[in-house]
């Protein structure tokens, strides 16, 4: 690996941890419920902030490269918003006031980074040893696709979670709730060391975003083949992952049509996969990227522009 992009890996990693440091030590220390106005600045910080790298990209390694960070962020960063109603289900059914729900988010992003970036090497070195793998990703995202326009309308089940089922029985679980515990993951009963309904929902919320990056991470190989673009945009996007989840969990409901508008973003990857295995030069695409970005944002944005009016529901906002 070249020294210069070993550099560029070693500016990324004291970046992203220098910010998680500041969130949990300093911004974020006491236990909490986030005001919407402060959600939407969080949010408004940390897309400045993947814009910002974005002009480092730029600077780096040019404007095709650049270019392809911003796509992969914004597909990322689209498809992070179907885990906003997944999280707040999950929340939701295991009652998890919302002052504590900001922590094991915290703790949750800790774990995707890590799950993402094997998953990235992974990817790299599967497609460097078999090339082959690229349309079987693309027929993975579009399988994603056909499936999440078609439970589109399904509720999500947290209790059929199959680590929530392997952790209830073969671990220890404290009695005591969120008002005993609060954010504790571990805590002794009887004298003996327990886990709490807390670490529960902390491995339900990591075992999602597994599923999420299952289809996530081929859709930005679709986009860019280089490890460190795909990482990068996939960090960025989840680490505005929880404040944009205190903005929207409330009112994601009313977006009736994003779910399709997701489906139609991973058919178009998958299918732009496909196409430029079979058809493109080597190395090539048949698309160029800013293209794809069009497309992309095309679709998320008629999806959003086109809800229908909701009677309420969504989580309840309980920020006293």
């Amino acid at each position: 690996m070249p020294e210069a992009v070993v550099w560029q890996w070693a500016v990324f990693a004291a970046l992203v941890g220098g910010l998680l440091t500041l969130d949990l030590a300093v911004f974020h220390r006491r236990d909490r419920a986030a005001s919407l106005a402060e959600s939407a600045g969080w949010t408004a910080f940390w897309i400045a902030t993947a814009v910002a790298f974005n002009s480092l990209v730029w600077w780096w390694r040019g404007g095709e490269q650049a270019l392809a960070y911003l796509t992969g962020y914004v597909v990322e960063k689209a498809l992070s918003m179907d885990n906003v109603f997944v999280f707040a289900v999950i929340f939701g059914f295991f009652g998890v006031p919302l002052k504590y729900q900001y922590r094991v988010l915290y703790w949750g992003i800790l774990g995707a980074i890590v799950l993402r970036l094997a998953f990235v090497l992974a990817g790299v070195e599967l497609i460097q040893h078999f090339e082959w793998v690229l349309p079987a990703f693309g027929a993975l995202l579009i399988y994603a696709a056909v499936r999440l326009a078609w439970q589109a309308d399904q509720e999500v089940e947290p209790e059929r979670n199959p680590l929530l089922r392997l952790a209830r029985r073969f671990l220890r679980v404290s009695r005591g709730d969120h008002r005993q515990h609060g954010h504790a993951f571990l805590a002794r009963e009887g004298g003996r060391l327990c886990i709490t309904p807390m670490l529960l929902v902390l491995l339900v919320v990591e075992s999602s975003d597994l599923m999420f990056a299952v289809d996530s991470i081929p859709a930005v190989f679709a986009i860019t083949k280089d490890p460190f673009l795909v990482f990068t945009s996939n960090i960025f996007a989840i680490l505005g992952l929880r404040a944009l989840y205190f903005l929207l969990a409330g009112v994601i409901q009313r977006f009736r049509h994003l779910h399709y508008g997701l489906s139609a973003v991973l058919a178009f990857v998958g299918l732009n996969m496909t196409a430029d295995y079979f058809w493109a030069e080597p190395d090539g695409h048949l698309m160029p990227t800013w293209a794809k970005l069009l497309v992309i944002a095309a679709l998320l944005a008629v999806s959003m522009l086109t809800r229908t009016r909701d009677d309420g529901g969504g989580m309840r906002d309980e920020r006293t």
